[in-house]
């Protein structure tokens, strides 16, 4: 930018805030460019859109144009507000860092298919007494249901619940949890 640049936006800005529309439409179109330049340098990583740290610059310029001296420079005061935009911008995201999943999915190990042999199945139903065992089996291995359980065993619901659940807290405390 140049001292005549300076100049004309200057007074681009001085016509805006007098009313004229033309010369605001062409100052914020003229800023918009520089401000996206510079946000553009500032931002190294992913994380922060530069398009959306010009829009809240041109913004607030709008909403703060009051607060501009006509005396001085309008150049230095748009950075000043870029620059605290963009700091905004990078707060918000924080200190963590964007990585698209495409680029690390190689190093993902592959999930391994659990498996449950019998023998596994018979250790963990192993020391339950026979009716626990029966109910236990008979819901979480066969997958029937209570009601089917309860005809089957010819007991009531409520005791093949009593039983289901008694019967998984012993294999939960047997294998370590709770």
């Amino acid at each position: 930018m140049t001292g005549k640049d300076e100049a004309e936006l200057s007074g681009l800005f001085r016509a805006a805030i007098a009313g004229n529309e033309r010369a605001y439409a062409d100052f914020l179109h003229r800023i918009a460019a520089l401000v996206r330049g510079f946000v553009r340098r500032k931002i190294v990583q992913g994380g922060v859109d530069p398009e959306d740290v010009v829009q809240e610059t041109l913004l607030a310029i709008h909403v703060k144009r009051h607060t501009w001296r006509e005396d001085a420079p309008v150049l230095p005061w748009v950075y000043a507000i870029a620059r605290f935009k963009l700091i905004d911008a990078f707060r918000r995201r924080g200190r963590r860092i964007e990585v698209e999943i495409d680029e690390i999915a190689e190093t993902f190990a592959e999930p391994e298919a659990e498996t449950v042999s019998e023998r596994d199945i018979n250790r963990a139903l192993d020391g339950l007494p026979p009716t626990q065992r029966s109910v236990v089996s008979s819901i979480s291995v066969d997958g029937h249901s209570i009601g089917e359980t309860a005809a089957k065993l010819g007991v009531s619901e409520t005791a093949v619940r009593v039983s289901l659940h008694r019967g998984l807290a012993a294999i939960a405390k047997r294998f370590g949890r709770r």
